[in-house]
């Protein structure tokens, strides 16, 4: 739930407001309000607050002229503005909230004209005079609400309405409430801000309201961290030091987007499966992952770890892979980049994955089974990273998923994180929908569900579903599915739930998804999984592959198994018709034809 603080009026005041990092900071163009802002420009605000300005019945001119003069984000509208006056305003490219005021109780019938045209409605307590009337109305009244379109919450709003907020979260009416406005409640005088209080509510409503980002010490709640060998301390260090630093590089991010553009192919499709949705009776959009060059999400991270790599003056590069999307992707960017690549696969990944082993070596890499153990992605690891301790200096280890020590799964999770950021667009586009109803992914280690989920963790309306591998089923003894079968453990230098018996030995997996073949699941997703953010479903080898079938006979898109998976939902799960469900088809099914074929005997 993002926080908007409104009614700004003085430089110093806005100065240490902005330094508090609200989402949105209001500056009122109304003569007639006390907290009217009329100094002749707004000091440059750390890009993140979006600067808004807040209108009542202006001339469209007149709003135009602030929005070019102070290069303002967002439009708030607090009179009598009509939908084609909204409408004249989109062509502005800002967006554009709706303000209506409640008392006892709402007609929402007068929203209908202004749907598909505001970005958002903005709901307040009815007074003498618009906004900053210090009163709360009764936010029962929402449980009402029809609407699709995101809310901001406001009227009155102030210190002791933390636990009414949280309580407010748990309802029906919270389904679509995006921000919090708060005014009034927190000034010593009008427009003049108390900072103090400002503080103390983000930090109170903080600890409120649960965050899922990685925290400064590497830890998602309980899980993460960093627990390595010594010999590998200095290389993490410099990554942990280095990586934010890094990414935020205008030169990195020019050529990460650039390669992202013109190499693997990106934007991938948003695509609405209509046969698909048709059989389930939902709205279904695919995630084309599987359309980037390589086949899967896979590539996104490698590039830009590839990137990094050479900024830490690294010429070596080791990866492990299970399905080998990710020793695919890691070789290609070693071709690209002229680096040694050497990837490390379980010997039984080797044989079911053949194609993809083929296509690393002829992209250069160096194959090396592993033998121990299961012989597969776990195995893969544990050789990668003893690779790492004896080669430290020069070599960059990629981890292919949200997995490993800080700060792989925060710094995989960004990478990935191009995935949602480009679905919340093209929902946009394709719909005028602001969000998905839920997003879905597979999940071994996690690195396409923390890319598609990341822009949505907070999003307390958007449903996050992860679907991993019970193999022959959760209790056969022959299964990958960690949120039913895990608990908290340290693997590959990180604490999560991890599939172990009881004096802490790992338990070997099993799918015939050699990518969700995996005893753990990354520290981010043991969070979601623990504090029931995300739904966590099971699905068995025999429904994974009938679903893949499917997807090929209604759609004629053959999947990856590991994205057959959270395919096979909808055989388990219904959602309503009007509900809109994206999947991320994490991979291609090319890898997996021999699998198809000999399972279904083709």
């Amino acid at each position: 739930m993002k926080l908007k603080v409104c009614g700004m009026k003085y430089q110093d005041n806005i100065e240490h407001v902005a330094a508090l990092q609200p989402d949105y900071l209001g500056f009122i163009f109304y003569e007639k309000s006390a907290r009217h802002f009329d100094t002749e420009c707004i000091l440059d605000l750390p890009k993140s607050i979006k600067k808004t300005g807040v209108f009542v019945d202006a001339d469209i001119d007149f709003v135009i002229e602030k929005i070019n003069k102070h290069n303002l984000q967002a439009v708030q509208l607090h009179g009598k503005e009509s939908s084609k006056y909204c409408k004249q305003l989109k062509s502005e490219s800002v967006e554009i909230i709706k303000v209506f005021s409640i008392k006892d109780e709402f007609d929402f019938s007068v929203l209908n004209p202004y749907e598909g045209i505001v970005d958002y409605f903005l709901f307040d307590t009815k007074g003498k005079l618009p906004g900053g009337n210090g009163y709360t109305f009764d936010w029962n009244v929402l449980n009402n609400y029809p609407s699709t379109t995101p809310f901001l919450l406001s009227g009155g709003i102030g210190l002791n309405q933390i636990d009414d907020i949280k309580k407010f979260q748990r309802s029906k009416a919270s389904k679509y409430c995006y921000a919090l406005d708060v005014n009034s409640k927190f000034e010593i005088e009008p427009g003049l801000k108390n900072i103090e209080d400002i503080k103390k509510f983000k930090n109170n409503l903080i600890s409120k309201i649960m965050n899922y980002n990685v925290n400064e010490k590497g830890y998602y709640g309980e899980f993460g961290g960093a627990f390595i060998p010594e010999m590998l301390y200095p290389n993490v260090e410099e990554l942990r030091q280095n990586y934010l630093k890094v990414m935020a590089e205008p030169d990195f991010k020019k050529e990460f987007d650039q390669l992202l553009k013109d190499y693997v192919g990106r934007p991938s499709p948003l695509y609405f499966a209509k046969r698909l949705s048709h059989k389930y009776n939902t709205k279904i959009y695919l995630k084309r992952e599987d359309l980037n060059h390589t086949g899967a999400h896979k590539i996104n991270n490698t590039i830009g770890q590839i990137l990094m790599a050479k900024r830490l003056g690294k010429t070596r590069i080791i990866a492990e892979t299970g399905a080998g999307q990710h020793g695919v992707a890691t070789a290609t960017v070693c071709a690209l980049m002229g680096l040694e690549c050497i990837v490390y696969m379980g010997e039984i990944d080797i044989a079911r994955q053949a194609p993809n082993v083929a296509r690393m070596k002829m992209l250069g890499a160096k194959v090396v089974p592993a033998l121990s153990g299961s012989r597969t992605l776990k195995d893969a690891t544990n050789e990668a990273i003893r690779d790492w301790i004896n080669n430290p200096v020069n070599t960059h280890y990629i981890i292919g998923s949200a997995i490993g020590p800080h700060p792989y799964p925060d710094m995989v999770t960004r990478f990935q994180a191009v995935i949602s950021e480009e679905i919340k667009w093209q929902l946009k586009e394709q719909t005028g929908k602001k969000n998905p109803d839920y997003v879905v992914a597979c999940i071994g280690g996690g690195s396409n569900a923390a890319g598609t989920y990341y822009h949505y963790l907070h999003e307390e309306n958007v449903g996050i579903i992860a679907v991993e591998a019970a193999g022959l089923g959760v209790d056969s003894g022959e299964s990958a599915a960690t949120s039913v079968l895990g608990k908290e453990g340290i693997i590959h230098g990180c604490k999560t739930l991890l599939m172990q018996t009881a004096d802490g030995q790992i338990t070997e997996p099993y799918s015939i998804s050699a990518g969700l073949d995996y005893p753990g699941v990354g520290p981010m997703h043991a969070h979601l999984c623990k504090t029931g953010r995300a739904e966590f479903i099971a699905i068995t080898d025999d429904d994974a592959m009938k679903a893949g079938l499917k997807l090929c006979e209604l759609e004629g898109i053959i999947p990856a198994i590991e994205s057959s998976h959270a395919l096979a939902i909808f055989e388990q799960k219904t959602f309503n018709p009007d509900d809109v469900v994206v999947l991320s088809l994490s991979g291609r099914g090319d890898k997996d034809l021999q699998n198809y074929i000999d399972y279904f005997k083709i």
